[in-house]
């Protein structure tokens, strides 16, 4: 499998240089982690139009269409993205070293960093139905139009955003030019957005040259 290139469309820092973990789009805004609080981005108009405080919000971010999923400090928080309630709260799997999440399906796709793997967790009770195992450590996951994708990273080689196949094969990859991605989000038509180191929230598409 030959990897591809993305290169970088846009950069933000949305509110400061602190950094933004999770990230997911509502079909407007684009919600990103914290540590300790959730904001919501409108790209549109480069402003900042919501943040609720979150407690340990320093992990993947998901929207399922009407609610947000948080993840921290061993724990999914569900909450709704319109007031900032918290609605509910499930035990995320593992051991706390959860990285990335995406909903897809009635599903959360988490993934566990220093395991390499993303495990498929019953969006209602939180319970792991299926585990994909990984050759790099995974940053943040997307599930869009039956796609999955996540970041991933290895010492001494560019972060790579990659597209698993339905037995969790790597079936497409992109290095991207950039010294970290956490939070992956793609977007409807193909692009990402990722969040990056000190604060940073870049747009990224596959790259219309390849790089030498």
């Amino acid at each position: 499998m030959t990897t591809k290139h993305a290169e970088v469309v846009r950069e933000y820092i949305p509110v400061d240089e602190e950094s933004v973990h999770g990230v997911t789009f509502d079909g407007k805004l684009v919600w990103v982690a914290r540590d300790r609080e959730i904001v919501g981005f409108d790209p549109e108009t480069e402003k900042v139009v919501k943040r609720y405080p979150v407690d340990s919000a320093c992990g993947g971010t998901a929207f399922d269409g009407t609610l947000l999923y948080q993840l921290g400090g061993g724990q999914i928080r569900v909450i709704d993205p319109r007031t900032g309630e918290l609605q509910r709260t499930m035990k995320a799997p593992g051991s706390g070293d959860n990285t990335g999440m995406a909903w897809a399906d009635g599903f959360l796709w988490i993934g566990q960093w220093n395991d390499k793997q993303i495990h498929k967790v019953d969006a209602r009770t939180g319970e792991v139905v299926r585990t994909l195992l990984s050759d790099r450590f995974v940053t943040g996951i997307s599930f869009v139009n039956g796609e999955m994708w996540h970041g991933s990273v290895e010492e001494g080689t560019e972060p790579q955003l990659r597209r698993l196949a339905e037995d969790g094969t790597v079936a497409e990859s992109m290095t991207v030019p950039v010294p970290k991605i956490a939070g992956v989000e793609r977007t409807a038509n193909g692009d990402f957005w990722c969040a990056g180191e000190k604060g940073r929230l870049r747009l990224v598409r596959r790259a219309s040259t390849s790089r030498s």
